[in-house]
Parts: C-alpha cells; sequence; structure tokens
C-alpha cells in the first residue's frame, strides 16, 4: 500500500490511543498555529488553514507513524523574512507570497524526493542529528518561557533571549506564573503519576475553565484571542509566475531547515518503537504537504518537534492520530474557534515547554564525550571525539546562528573530522602475540608483544588513498631503524586503495630498497589486491605474502626474500 502505508499492519488495540493523541495535539496544534502564523506575519487563521491539509497530505505519501506536520516557528520566521524581501510587511500581497512560499517550498522537496535525494540524510550524522535537535528543543523552551511568565519576549539567538527572560524576571506578572506554573506541574506531575491520562489536554481544559472562572485576562493573563471562523479558500495564489521563480532559491533553504528538523522528530520516535524511516518517503510527505497547505491558502509547514512529543506521549500509535486532528482543526474552523479564545498562553507554553523537555537529551551528549581511549587520543589528537565535538558543533550552531545554519555547522564540522581522520590514520607497530607463530597484535595496546628482529611491520588502519598516501608514506619512514631489514605492511584493515597510494607505495618500495630495506606487503585481499596489479608504475617492487607470518620468514629465511613477484600475485593469494 503505497499511499498511507504507514498505516499498514493497523491494530484495532491502537485505536483508543491514537484517538487521545489525536484530541491531545489538537488542543495544541489550535493555539501554536496561530502563533506561528502571527511569526510569519499573516492572519492568524492562516495557520489554521495550513493544518488540515498537510496532515492529511503528510499521512499519506510519508513514512512516520508519529510525525505530526504543521506551522512551525523556525520555518515561519523564514517564511516571514523571505517574503519580506518581495512584498512589504502587511501588504496585501503578503498573505499571497507566503502561501506561494509553501507551494514552491512543496515543489523542491517532492522534486528532491522523486529524484531519491534522502540518501542526502545519510550525511546528516546521529550525533549531528541529536545536537541538532538539543538545540532546536532548547530554542523552542527559550522562546516559550517569556509567554510562562507573562514577560516581553526578547529577540536575537537562545543566549541574548535567555538574557532578556533573566533581566525581565522583575516584571513578570503573578498570575501569569500561577497559571503556567501549575499548567507545567499538571503535565508534568500527571505524566508521571497518570501517563495514560492525556495530561496535555487537562491542563488545557483546566486553563480555558480557570480563565471563565476567575476572569484572568482581567488580572493581565495574556489569552489567545478572537479567532476568525469558516473554512479557507482553495487555488493558486494571485501571484506572477515570475515572483514564484524568485522564491525557488529561498524554499530550498526553506526546505532544509523543515526536513532536518521532521527527520530528526521523526527518526527520534521511529526508534522508541522500533520501525525504520524512508527518508525519500519524508521529502514526496513533506512536499505534498506544504503544495496542499498553499493551495488551501495556508503557509509553510513541516514536522513539528514539540507536537510530535506532544503526540508520541499521548499514546499515538500511527497516522490516524493525525487525521484525527486534522478533523478536529476543520471542526474548529467551522464551529469551535471561541473555545480556544479563552485559552491562556502561558498554558500553551506549558504544555510546549513539557513536550520537548524530554529532547534535551544531555546524558546522550554525556555518553558521546565518553567514546574515547588513550590510544584513540594518540592517533588522532583533538579529533577523538569526532561525534561529540561535530553535535555540540550542531547544538551550538543551533543557540548561536539559527537553525539552518547551525545545521549546516554540524554537518559541515562533522565531515572536516572525518576528513581530518582519514587524512591521518592510525599506523600501528605489531609485534608477535607470547605463545604463538603467527599472530601479530599492536605493540603500543600490548607491549608483551615482540616484533621480529630487523623488521618493522606495520598496520595502517584505514583505505589508502591520495589525501592519506602522503602521510602514510612518512609514517612508514618514521619506523625504520638503522638495524631495519625489511617493512612488512599488513594490508588486512586497509579495505581499499586508489591509484595513488598505489604508486605511493611502489615508489616508497623503490626508495627503501635504495637504502637497504625492502617493502613487503601482506594480506592485501580483494579490491587492494586488484588495484595494485593492474597499476602502472605502482607496485612493480612490490612484493606480497597471504599472511605477515609468511612475509616475516621470507625476511629471515637464509636464502633472503623468497617472495614471488608481483605478477604471480594470483598464484600467492589462495582466497581473496
Amino acid at each position: 500500500m503505497w499511499v498511507f502505508s504507514s498505516l499498514g499492519g493497523y491494530r484495532r488495540a491502537w485505536i483508543a490511543g491514537d484517538l487521545v493523541a489525536g484530541l491531545t495535539v489538537w488542543a495544541v496544534l489550535v493555539p501554536e498555529a496561530l502563533a506561528y502564523a502571527t511569526i510569519a506575519g499573516v492572519s492568524p487563521v492562516v495557520g489554521l488553514y495550513a493544518a488540515p491539509p498537510a496532515l492529511v497530505f503528510y499521512a499519506a505519501f510519508g513514512s512516520s507513524r508519529h510525525l505530526i506536520v504543521g506551522p512551525m516557528s523556525a520555518t515561519a520566521a523564514l517564511s516571514a523574512s523571505t517574503v519580506a524581501q518581495f512584498v512589504a510587511p502587511g501588504a496585501g500581497a503578503f498573505v499571497a507570497m507566503t502561501t506561494a512560499l509553501a507551494i514552491a517550498t512543496g515543489a523542491v522537496a517532492l522534486v528532491a524526493g522523486l529524484a531519491r535525494l534522502g540518501f542526502l540524510a545519510n550525511f546528516i550524522s546521529e550525533p549531528v542529528l541529536k545536537g541538532f535537535i538539543v538545540g532546536l528543543a532548547l530554542t523552542i523552551i527559550i522562546g516559550q518561557v517569556p509567554s510562562l511568565l507573562g514577560i516581553d519576549k526578547g529577540s536575537g539567538d537562545f543566549f541574548a533571549k535567555l538574557w532578556d527572560v533573566v533581566t525581565s524576571l522583575g516584571t513578570a506578572n503573578g498570575a501569569t506564573v500561577a497559571v503556567g506554573a501549575l499548567s507545567l506541574a499538571v503535565v508534568l506531575g500527571l505524566r508521571r503519576v497518570a501517563p495514560a491520562v492525556p495530561a496535555s489536554l487537562v491542563a488545557v481544559i483546566l486553563g480555558v475553565l480557570a480563565v471563565e472562572a476567575f476572569s484572568l485576562d482581567d488580572h493581565g493573563v495574556e489569552i489567545v484571542g478572537t479567532i476568525k471562523s469558516g473554512l479557507p479558500s482553495v487555488g493558486l495564489p494571485d501571484v506572477s509566475t515570475a515572483d514564484v521563480g524568485d522564491l525557488v532559491g529561498p524554499a530550498i533553504g526553506v526546505m532544509l531547515v523543515g526536513f532536518a528538523e521532521g527527520l530528526g522528530a521523526a527518526k527520534t520516535y521511529a526508534a522508541r518503537e522500533h520501525y525504520d524511516i524512508d527518508a525519500n518517503r519524508e521529502l514526496l510527505g513533506l512536499g505534498a504537504a506544504n503544495i496542499a497547505s498553499g493551495l488551501a491558502s495556508g503557509m509553510v509547514v513541516n514536522g513539528s518537534l514539540s507536537k510530535t512529543a506532544v503526540n508520541g506521549s499521548a499514546g499515538a500509535r500511527s497516522q490516524i492520530s493525525g487525521l484525527v486532528c486534522a478533523a478536529l482543526t476543520v471542526v474548529t474552523l467551522l464551529f469551535l474557534t471561541g473555545l480556544f479564545e479563552q485559552l491562556p498562553e502561558a498554558t500553551l507554553a506549558a504544555v510546549v515547554i513539557a513536550a520537548v523537555i524530554e529532547l534535551v537529551d544531555i546524558p546522550a551528549l554525556v555518553a558521546l564525550y565518553r567514546v574515547y581511549s588513550r590510544a584513540l587520543g594518540r592517533a588522532y589528537g583533538v579529533a577523538a571525539r569526532p561525534d561529540f565535538i561535530a553535535a555540540v558543533a550542531a547544538m551550538l550552531g543551533v543557540l548561536v546562528f539559527d537553525t539552518l545554519p547551525g545545521l549546516f555547522i554540524g554537518i559541515g564540522i562533522s565531515m572536516a573530522l572525518l576528513l581530518y581522520r582519514v587524512s591521518r590514520p592510525n599506523v600501528a607497530v605489531l609485534g608477535r602475540v607470547p605463545g604463538t607463530t603467527d599472530q601479530f597484535g599492536d605493540v603500543a595496546r600490548h607491549a608483551e608483544n615482540a616484533p621480529p628482529p630487523g623488521i618493522a611491520v606495520l598496520r595502517v588502519e584505514s583505505g589508502l588513498f591520495f589525501g592519506n598516501a602522503e602521510f602514510v608514506r612518512a609514517a612508514v619512514r618514521r619506523h625504520i631503524e638503522p638495524d631495519t631489514r625489511a617493512v612488512v605492511l599488513d594490508a588486512e584493515t586497509v579495505p581499499s586503495i586508489d591509484v595513488s597510494a598505489a604508486r605511493m607505495l611502489g615508489a616508497l618500495a623503490a626508495d627503501l630498497e635504495r637504502d637497504g630495506v625492502v617493502l613487503v606487503v601482506a594480506r592485501d585481499v580483494g579490491q587492494v589486491r586488484d588495484v595494485l596489479r593492474r597499476t602502472d608504475g605502482g607496485p612493480d617492487a612490490v612484493r606480497a605474502f597471504p599472511t605477515v607470518q609468511a612475509a616475516v620468514e621470507a625476511v629471515l629465511s637464509p636464502g633472503g626474500l623468497g617472495a614471488e613477484r608481483p605478477d604471480a600475485r594470483s598464484t600467492s593469494h589462495p582466497s581473496g
């Protein structure tokens, strides 16, 4: 079942959880959609217009069972800044350009999905994604704190907003603080003592009832306010083809931010429930959701970290919860807009904070930091903790430079560390393991391993290519002592080699031979042997042996090296 494939294998036992989760997400999505539409510079109701078609079309084409798609703060802010480059905020054409940006973003995502470019997500490593999610969750939390306390919202990066909160504590509204604190206590408390109860929904209902009962809005407690009712018009926005063309470039950036956040949230909950995410289908789902949103007079949408967290914690098992939420949002537009007009913003902030706080996974970052040993430190220096560094770089990038730059910073640092490590591979010195005749191990890790007299047995722990060929050449020469007769290069841990590295070995063998040192290769199997045999001007002077022990015995035999020449390699290796 290609359409709605995420519903495959649905079980009746999941219905109750999906219904409750859909109801809970609806209670969070409606006021959030109103707020994020305001961030995008359009009427609050535009956020509600976007939600139902986005939820339905993502459920049809996406691969996650838990991801909730809708307006989000990061893409809403990008939408506002992008459209403002072409139309002045507040102008009549601003809404039309906003919906056109949603369509352009959807088209870009659809093309990427149909071209099967989802593999590019593989270059976003799990640690980078973890750091990105932690940074994004912290950004969402600090963005909600002013509403929780009844203070003015600051601007700038995470740290600027945090400083604004700290310096504005004296202006906090007491009634708002009480509502926010009690709402947060209700959500976190019920989640702990009664996890089956939809805590977020309970908090929303109690917040609305409190406003009605005690007229909290007269005591400085901000509420959502008036919401326009009715369904949107459907069709293409009134913009020119040239305007749409101008939006394609910015739409790529908006799509990348939305895809990264949605993919991160989808993978987080897929890992918890033990199923797989298809990155290409995620692109298709994102594309279909944005096009549907734009055609329904909506705004840019993407997978929501916070609402997915609410969905998962409320017991969702499939996209039925999203479809339920979509249906309830339509009902809201028609009949229930007045219900959320009395919702305290502090309660909404508490629900969002409670949903994402568990995604601030500091223990995961600590676990990445602990992936270290002295041997790794000796081999790679500052790059010995690449995953931790990349995760922290992505997190700080999001906190300081915003969402899209933070993601690129994390990816860039991750790739740079990878290149650094493969360009400086560990070259281990091997010695014979005591009590054996043919086993060799790393001397640095086990000092009892004894190197054969006059022979340097070395193991390159990486593929050999143009980027590390000169480093390996220098490393081999550093291990040559005055009494060294031969160098045995154990190639078992060399999975691949290119022409540049093969020629380097040939030139190195010739150089060493002039110094009276023989270079031989042991255990060069598979593609390494193929490249060595077929490289012109390369390894003609390099002899090969099936094992390290065979190479050592050939060097130590009274007749000198009894090795076969490279053109006889096929008979000197029984397998490979």
